[in-house]
């Protein structure tokens, strides 16, 4: 079977999914093509898998902290790809695929749909319009048209994708408002996570160990630097903090001994095994790598994001995690890091989510509905 996939590159968690799921169907013998862009194009070019460059769909601006929505919608728009769609359907007509799945690649969607191939849509939020909500006048009536708009492709597509646990398990429940005529189109396959916990070996660390993959760039660095305060409380506990490749380690010359400082790790799998605990902002991706490896969170959401607010809610409804925010105190911090790293709190819950996702099979699991729909 031809399958084309197309990438979001806007944030990597759509990235770090889709390898995994196009793996899969490579191992299934299906033939597969991505289209990617940008630094996401990259990843997945390292994986060896084939891909080609789409335009980017929309371009993301912030501004001291958060989403700057009406800078984002003009920057798209100067930049002339809201006419990507004529290139993708070129792309489509070369490649000629039995189906499309897309990662949150709208225009993709609409261009599959224009040459009338079946189209399955991968998302984990259809309430896009809450971005533009307490934002004035013109942004209101954007949210109003944004909402129509993916109303009408969510309608029209053959299939709507969840990368995700179940009813009512669903981490991202929260940012889920489809019609109820939809249900039967709607497929919940389970996380899809670059690797399976029986294959990745742990890696040496100390114990009881966290793992920060919070960053130290922009407005997320005084929660870089409030894990290393909170280090300091209590040296028993060791630390490992991500902190992007825009900063640099060597700039942090007090830090405690129980801390290690990377850049970026290549392979994030085996120290997610090998930790008690992740502190990470609300990001999707990261949420499912974490509850796939059984492993609690503690989860900083970005300011005024309500996709990763919502998330952060759920994961401490559902008991696996806790929803914080950037005051929270040094002393406080380590309060919450003590009650897993000693007391076992929301360990049961996370590992049980675990033992589901490795029963679901994400990547499995929608390649097999995808062959029993398309494979004659």
């Amino acid at each position: 079977m031809r399958i084309m996939l197309f990438v979001c590159g806007e944030g990597l968690g759509h990235t770090s999914r889709c390898i995994p799921l196009a793996q899969q169907m490579q191992e299934e013998g299906h033939d597969v093509l991505i289209g990617a862009y940008g630094y996401s194009r990259e990843l997945i070019d390292k994986k060896g898998l084939p891909t080609i460059e789409i335009p980017p769909e929309i371009q993301l601006v912030g501004n001291a902290g958060s989403l700057d929505l009406k800078a984002s919608i003009l920057a798209t728009i100067k930049s002339g790809e809201l006419l990507g769609i004529l290139k993708i359907n070129r792309q489509l007509k070369e490649f000629d695929p039995q189906v499309v799945v897309s990662d949150s690649h709208y225009t993709a969607a609409i261009a599959a749909m224009f040459r009338k191939k079946p189209v399955h849509l991968m998302m984990n939020q259809s309430n896009m319009e809450e971005f533009f909500y307490n934002k004035g006048t013109f942004m209101k009536a954007i949210g109003r048209f944004t909402k129509s708009f993916y109303n009408a492709i969510f309608r029209r597509v053959d299939g709507i994708i969840i990368p995700d646990y179940p009813m009512p398990y669903t981490i991202c429940r929260m940012n889920l408002e489809l019609q109820e005529e939809l249900d039967d189109a709607i497929f919940y396959s389970g996380p899809l996570v670059g690797k399976k916990y029986e294959e990745v070996t742990r890696a040496e660390l100390s114990k009881p160990h966290v793992l920060s993959t919070v960053g130290g760039f922009g407005y997320r660095e005084p929660i870089f630097r409030k894990v290393i305060e909170t280090a300091k409380l209590d040296k028993m506990i060791s630390y490992t903090l991500l902190s992007g490749p825009s900063v640099d380690p060597e700039d942090f010359t007090d830090l405690p001994d129980n801390v290690t400082i990377l850049k970026f790790i290549e392979d994030q799998f085996p120290y997610i095994k090998s930790s008690d605990l992740v502190i990470a902002p609300g990001g999707h991706s990261t949420m499912m790598e974490a509850l796939s490896f059984g492993i609690p969170m503690l989860s900083f959401p970005d300011i005024d994001h309500n996709e990763q607010q919502n998330n952060a809610t759920a994961l401490e409804e559902d008991g696996c995690g806790k929803r914080l925010d950037y005051s929270i105190s040094p002393e406080k911090l380590l309060e919450h890091i003590h009650e897993i790293t000693k007391e076992g709190k929301l360990v049961e819950k996370s590992r049980e989510l675990q033992e589901l996702s490795n029963e679901l099979s994400g990547p499995s699991a929608i390649t097999r509905m995808l062959e029993s729909k398309y494979m004659q």
